[in-house]
């Protein structure tokens, strides 16, 4: 039986919010929507100040979302190939959580950048623009992963009561969420500065392979694999070392373009 004082968190957690007949409006699934209607409608806004087309960046930020799912999930599925091989049908139940950003991040840069390859644009100085609002809609998708109990942080004697785990854990869903938050002041403070070409998007992934490294100690849901770390702490620090190389790079590049309002 948890403790009372979390007894409030029982009823306001809601992984279904509502049922239309046979359909379930899940929670997860919505904050990932309005994620992305938010994330886009003000690339969308930055485009226009910039004087790129609109519909180009709606279109990259619509093909990064759906294959970043499709990826996130593959990989997700991947990395939990025994509980997969077991409950094949998990595989689509999306609603259930289980996507990794990792896994995103390589699809949705590979297929964005097929695309603006095809639309003649700079792949750099999109994810430049797009990169802040990225970073916002992975906030507010974290508040589907508090609502939903997935990427659960360690039990707790204060924290937030999860029915489906049935234990008082650490809300590290937010704790995320505030700090991409944070990440996304920063960048944007960036974007509005003069900035070379890739400085903004490089900045972004130091900071969250730096955010998702620390992260990691409070999370429950993936093992430690290697000198006490995770699989996703191992990659933090190889991306990481190379954001700070990228930025290195970019920042001693004489000629580098320079771009700002």
């Amino acid at each position: 039986m948890p403790d009372t004082r979390y007894s409030l968190y029982k009823q306001t957690m809601h992984p279904v919010i509502c049922q239309i007949g046979p359909f379930s409006i899940y929670t997860y699934g919505l904050m990932l929507a309005v994620a992305f209607i938010a994330g886009a409608a003000l690339a969308g806004f930055r485009a226009k100040k910039e004087g790129i087309d609109r519909e180009i960046i709606f279109n990259f930020l619509f093909l990064v979302f759906i294959w970043g799912i499709l990826g996130a999930r593959l990989f997700y599925v991947i990395e939990n190939a025994g509980y997969y091989f077991r409950e094949p049908l998990e595989i689509i139940m999306l609603q259930h959580g289980g996507l990794s950003w990792f896994g995103g991040l390589i699809a949705g840069v590979i297929s964005g950048g097929l695309y603006l390859k095809k639309k003649k644009l700079s792949l750099y100085e999109t994810l430049d623009l797009c990169a802040p609002f990225i970073a916002l809609a992975q906030a507010i998708g974290r508040i589907g992963c508090l609502f939903n109990g997935c990427c659960f942080g360690r039990p707790a004697t204060r924290g937030f009561y999860f029915p489906v785990h049935s234990e008082v854990l650490l809300p590290i869903q937010l704790y995320s969420s505030l700090a991409l938050l944070f990440i996304f002041i920063i960048l944007k403070l960036l974007q509005d500065s003069p900035h070379r070409r890739g400085q903004v998007f490089f900045a972004y992934l130091l900071f969250y392979s730096l955010k998702r490294y620390i992260v990691e100690f409070w999370r429950a849901d993936n093992p430690e694999i290697l000198f006490g770390l995770t699989l996703f702490q191992l990659i933090s620090v190889l991306l990481f070392a190379v954001s700070l190389i990228k930025l290195i790079s970019i920042n001693g590049t004489p000629h580098g373009q320079a771009r700002g309002t």
